[in-house]
């Protein structure tokens, strides 16, 4: 079960998560309160991927029985007699990390924690399932990523900035770009399962066309944020690298993405090195 649990997690996503929580509040805080900073970090790393991708696999596993990339790193095929054990282990981790959370926070962090939580429910769940309201599912994935961001913000009491603002919505196109072009590469299995996606209704071209627009204006709004952040605006430039050659690419032969998606979790180290530095080099400038 054990297992189970941590493929469904994708661990090797769970950086993506806790890394923009943990950056923003060692930036912005003032002083650092190293329990705020464990436990939120601790929560975005595992708990909630856990409940982000536990609660996908569990309702997709339709869609997953179907798709060639799935039972691996990109994601976990639940048989049946795992998935309520999957929601409860994901409902027993998140409930103690989520009080903890509000206690050490206020009420403007406990509308951003909620919209996270929320969002990552309503991705998947029944009735709700955002991941097949197309646009809006790209929107929801991003909003996946960059909430841990503005959480981080939340609790270090900080006012954002122009910069700070020009910097989430470079995230938050980097993260619908990324969710539109990782949803490519399933587009037979979705259409399959009867399973619609921002990919399925606007087709394979389209979308990465769309992937790549959106990299851009990441690039872009990065670049006007204001030296030393400015220079994260260069780290769309290997994203755009992965997609431009699948702007050719044919509903019928989708599945060929994926190996640009391989290439998207490989290049995420590299960016977030890139980040890392410049943050440093923003701290020492400021301090």
């Amino acid at each position: 079960m054990i297992r189970h649990l941590f493929v469904s997690s994708r661990p090797l996503s769970w950086i993506n998560t806790a890394y923009p929580f943990a950056l923003a509040y060692l930036l912005l805080a003032r002083p650092v309160h190293p329990l705020v900073l464990v436990v939120g970090a601790l929560y975005f790393l595992i708990p909630y991927n856990l409940a982000m991708y536990g609660i996908n696999d569990v309702f997709d596993y339709e869609s997953d029985l179907r798709n060639p990339r799935k039972g691996g790193v990109e994601g976990a095929v639940l048989a049946p007699a795992l998935h309520r054990p999957t929601l409860i282990a994901a409902v027993v981790a998140n409930v103690p990390f989520l009080v903890v959370l509000v206690l050490l926070g206020g009420p403007v962090s406990w509308l951003v924690l909620a919209i996270s939580v929320f969002a990552v429910i309503a991705y998947s769940a029944p009735v709700l399932r955002f991941k097949e309201r197309p646009v809006l599912d790209s929107i929801t994935s991003a909003t996946h990523f960059v909430s841990p961001a503005v959480y981080g913000l939340a609790l270090a009491g900080a006012a954002p900035t122009a910069s700070a603002v020009l910097v989430l919505a470079a995230f938050f196109c980097w993260g619908m770009a990324s969710h539109a072009f990782g949803a490519v590469q399933d587009i037979p299995a979705d259409r399959e399962a009867g399973i619609g996606s921002v990919a399925t209704v606007l087709g394979a071209r389209a979308t990465v066309v769309g992937s790549a627009v959106l990299y851009l204006a990441a690039g872009v709004l990065a670049g006007l944020a204001g030296p030393p952040v400015a220079f994260a605006g260069l780290l769309a430039i290997p994203y755009l690298v992965m997609v431009l050659p699948f702007v050719g690419i044919t509903d019928a032969t989708a599945e060929r993405a994926n190996r640009g998606w391989r290439r998207f979790l490989a290049i995420n180290f590299g960016a977030g090195f890139g980040v890392t530095v410049l943050a440093i080099v923003a701290s020492a400038l400021a301090g």
